[in-house]
C-alpha cells in the first residue's frame, strides 16, 4: 500500500521518514518529494508499506500527530490523474 504523507517539516529526509514508519512495520520505499529546481522539500511524501494492515496502522496512528511541529496529514495515497 502506498501511503501519502503531507505538511512534514521541510527538515524532514527519507530515512527520517522511514524510521518513523517503519515502527509500524516493513517498509519497502519512504521517499520526501523536493523540487527540481532548488532540491528543497516540497513537505509532502510517499510511504510504500508492503502489509496494509501494518500500513493501516500506520494511517491511524500517524495521522493528527506532531512531528518536528508540525501536525502530520497521513491518507492512502490515491492514484495519479491521467490527463
Amino acid at each position: 500500500m502506498t501511503i501519502f504523507v503531507s505538511n512534514l517539516s521541510f527538515k524532514v529526509t527519507d530515512d527520517q521518514l522511514n524510521d518513523l514508519f517503519s515502527k509500524f512495520g516493513g517498509v519497502n520505499s519512504a521517499r520526501v518529494m523536493t523540487d527540481k529546481m532548488t532540491g528543497r522539500s516540497r513537505g509532502f511524501g510517499f510511504v510504500e508499506m508492503p502489509d496494509d494492515a501494518a500500513a493501516q496502522k500506520a494511517i491511524d496512528g500517524l495521522n493528527g500527530t506532531d512531528h518536528d511541529g508540525r501536525p502530520l496529514s497521513v491518507n492512502i495515497a490515491r492514484p495519479k490523474k491521467e490527463y
